[in-house]
């Protein structure tokens, strides 16, 4: 078994065990491994080892390893980092999923692009209020879903958010906790949240989709 692999059926194991104390069954979770400056290679030994769902931040990289993996069957891209619009042809074309949707202007490109089946869609929440971060404030989501609901290309999931870095778990649960709500509040049943930190914590309060990198390809070079 590759390392890879190995690391693969650790996260699993805990994806599992925080669904088992949620009282939750282990397929309401989807675990995207963040592939992210990754090689192909170790994209293929997840593959190899049962994992299906992939997560890029960059739309270009997107676009390489797409073409390069081709070959694979059944493999799902989630275009989950910010997107401009002059790249949103990329994620137009691959994506199973976006899970970064804050700007109109990018929702209306999306739209015109996707010709074949509805992209499905996660507007990303900035908790934090952190200007380093993007996101749509908590108060803006309304009219903004509204739009995008009314756009044919997309299909608006729920909810996505990077909340801040905290050592605190009981911070960490409460940014995940607003994020369920505000998803209820909205008609949305979908949850992108958690990360190699605190992915357990984001599953025990609702996530749908947790997005895992370093835990699973290792530190970044």
């Amino acid at each position: 078994m590759s390392e890879v692999a190995e690391r693969l059926a650790q996260i699993r194991a805990r994806v599992a065990t925080a669904c088992a104390r949620a009282g939750r069954p282990v397929e309401s979770v989807t675990l995207v491994a963040v592939s992210k400056f990754k090689p192909a290679a170790l994209i293929r030994e997840a593959y190899e080892a049962g994992q299906r769902d992939f997560g890029e931040n960059y739309a270009q990289e997107l676009r390489d390893k797409a073409a390069e993996l081709a070959d694979l069957e059944g493999l799902r891209w989630h275009a989950i980092g910010p997107l401009q619009t002059n790249k949103v042809k990329y994620v137009a074309k691959v994506a199973h999923a976006f899970h970064a949707l804050e700007r109109l202007e990018v929702a209306q490109e999306l739209s015109k692009r996707r010709a074949e089946a509805p992209l499905p869609c996660y507007a990303e929440v900035n908790l934090g209020g952190e200007q380093t971060k993007s996101g749509l404030e908590p108060e803006a989501l309304g009219p903004f879903l509204e739009a995008v609901r009314a756009l044919p290309g997309l299909r608006l999931e729920g909810l996505m958010a990077l909340p801040p870095p905290t050592e605190d778990p009981e911070q960490a649960r409460g940014h995940f906790r607003r994020l369920r709500e505000l998803a209820r509040a909205h008609g949305l049943a979908g949850l992108s949240m958690g990360t190699t930190h605190d992915f357990e914590l984001a599953i025990e309060e609702g996530a749908t989709l947790v997005r895992v990198g370093t835990a699973i390809f290792g530190e970044r070079a």
